[in-house]
C-alpha cells in the first residue's frame, strides 16, 4: 500500500473537471489495481532484478493492453487520454510496470493494427490485448540508437521466404516475448518491418543483466542468425523509417503522462513525511526550505498534467505533431527526475530505503530519460521545428 493517502493525489488545477466520468472511472480501475496488485510486491521485485509474475495477463484483464485498438481486434476503443491516464497510473507505481503496457501497446500493437494485414490483426491481436502473448520492438541496435537510419540488420527475399541477420539491443521484455516487430533494411535498403516468432531457428534474446534502472523489467538482445520468416509476417503498410518512428511517437505520447505517475508518487509521499517527521520540535513540513521544494513539485507536476490534457485532446482529433509529443516527453521526464532526486532528500537517509519510492523511481527515469530518444535528441527535433535547421 502506499505511504499517503490516495485522495491526496493533486489536482490543483480542477483538471477533473475536464475529464469524462468513463476517463475517471478508468484512472480509479487502474489506480486501485496499482494499490492491490503492484504496490506490495514492487519493491521486492526491484531489489531481487525480478519481473513481477504473471504481469502481462493481469495487465490485459485490466484492459491496459492497446486500450485504443478496436474492439473488434481485442482492444478497448478508448481514446488517447484513457490511454495516458492509464499509463499514469501505471507508472505511479513503477516505470518498469508501465514499460510492459507501453512496449505491448505503442510498439507491437499499434504497428500490427496501423500497418498489419488483416490475417495479422485477426492472429496477433487479440491475444496480445489479452496478455495471453508477449510482444517486444526491435529497432535499436548495438552500433546505432539515436541514428535508426543506419541500422544494420536486414532480410533478404529467398523467393518463399524471407533471410533475417542483425541484432537490436535494449529491448524491453525480450527474454519473455512470444513475437517481436521488428524493422530491418530489404535488399534495396529501405526498412520495412517484420513478425519474428519464438521458436523461429536462428532466433535468440539473451538478457540484459546488472542493471541498477527498470530493475523489476526484463532487458535483453534480439539476435538473428539466418533467420526464416515466412512472407506473410512481413507488415505490407509501411515502408521507411515512418513506421518505427510513429511507433516512438505513440510511445512518447504514453510516456509523457506515466512519468507524472512517477512525479505524483514521490510527491505524496514527501507531503506526508514533511507533516509527520519532527525536528527542531515541529515538522520539517513548517520550514522554508521543505515548503519552497513541495510547492515547485506541485507546479511542475500542474504543469506537466495540463501539457499532457491539451496532448490529448490534439492525438484525439488526429493533430498532435512528432515535435509537440517530443516536447512533452522531454519535459515531463526531465519533470519527474527533478522531483524523483529532490523529494528523496525531503526524507533523508530514509529516501533511500525501499519502504520509499523516492530511488526506485529516480533510477528507473534514468532509463527513460535515454530511451524512446535522449533529452538532448528531443531538444534539437523542438529547436528543429523552430528554426527549420536541422541540427544533428
Amino acid at each position: 500500500m502506499s505511504y499517503y493517502s490516495l485522495t491526496s493525489i493533486p489536482d490543483y488545477y480542477g483538471i477533473d473537471a475536464l475529464l469524462t466520468e468513463e476517463h475517471k472511472l478508468i484512472r480509479q480501475s487502474v489506480r486501485d489495481w496499482v494499490e492491490s496488485f503492484v504496490m506490495p510486491k514492487i519493491d521486492e521485485a526491484a531489489q531481487n532484478h525480478t519481473d513481477i509474475p504473471n504481469l502481462m495477463k493481469e495487465l490485459g484483464q485490466i484492459g491496459a493492453l492497446g486500450p485504443y485498438i478496436p474492439v473488434e481486434y481485442g482492444g478497448s476503443g478508448l481514446d488517447q487520454i484513457s490511454y495516458g491516464l492509464i499509463m499514469q497510473e501505471l507508472e505511479r507505481g513503477d516505470s518498469a510496470v508501465r514499460s510492459a503496457a507501453s512496449v505491448q501497446s505503442s510498439l507491437v500493437m499499434f504497428p500490427i493494427n496501423e500497418f498489419g494485414s488483416e490475417e495479422q490483426k485477426k492472429k496477433y491481436l487479440p491475444q496480445l490485448a489479452a496478455g495471453e502473448m508477449i510482444g517486444s520492438f526491435g529497432l535499436t541496435e548495438p552500433n546505432h540508437g539515436s541514428d535508426p537510419s543506419s541500422m544494420e540488420t536486414n532480410f533478404k527475399d529467398m523467393g518463399d521466404h524471407y533471410l533475417l541477420n542483425g541484432a537490436k539491443m535494449w529491448i524491453t521484455n525480450s527474454p519473455l516475448c512470444d513475437i517481436a516487430v521488428v524493422w530491418a533494411k530489404n535488399e534495396e535498403g529501405k526498412v520495412q518491418g517484420l513478425i519474428v516468432e519464438r521458436g523461429m531457428e536462428g532466433f535468440t534474446t539473451p538478457e540484459t543483466h546488472n542493471k541498477w534502472s527498470l530493475r523489476a523489467s526484463k532487458t535483453g538482445e534480439l539476435v538473428f542468425n539466418n533467420v526464416k520468416v515466412p512472407k506473410e509476417n512481413l507488415l505490407p503498410g509501411v515502408t521507411g523509417l515512418k513506421g518505427p518512428l510513429s511507433c516512438l511517437n505513440s510511445a512518447r505520447y504514453g510516456i509523457s503522462w506515466g512519468v507524472i505517475g512517477a512525479a505524483i508518487d514521490c510527491y505524496c509521499t514527501a507531503v506526508q513525511y514533511a507533516k509527520e517527521r519532527q525536528q527542531f520540535g515541529k515538522p520539517i513540513g513548517s520550514y522554508q526550505l521543505q515548503q519552497k521544494k513541495l510547492a515547485e513539485f506541485l507546479t511542475e507536476i500542474t504543469k506537466a498534467q495540463l501539457l499532457c490534457l491539451q496532448l490529448g485532446n490534439l492525438k484525439n482529433e488526429h493533430k498532435a505533431t512528432p515535435a509537440q509529443i517530443s516536447m512533452a516527453k522531454r519535459n515531463n521526464v526531465k519533470m519527474a527526475i527533478d522531483i524523483a532526486r529532490e523529494s528523496r532528500q525531503i526524507l533523508g537517509g530514509m529516501g533511500i530505503m525501499g519502504e520509499f519510492p523516492m530511488m526506485r523511481h529516480a533510477a528507473n527515469l534514468e532509463s527513460v530519460i535515454t530511451y524512446e530518444g535522449t533529452h538532448d535528441v528531443h531538444l534539437l527535433i523542438t529547436g528543429l521545428d523552430i528554426t527549420g535547421i536541422n541540427a544533428f
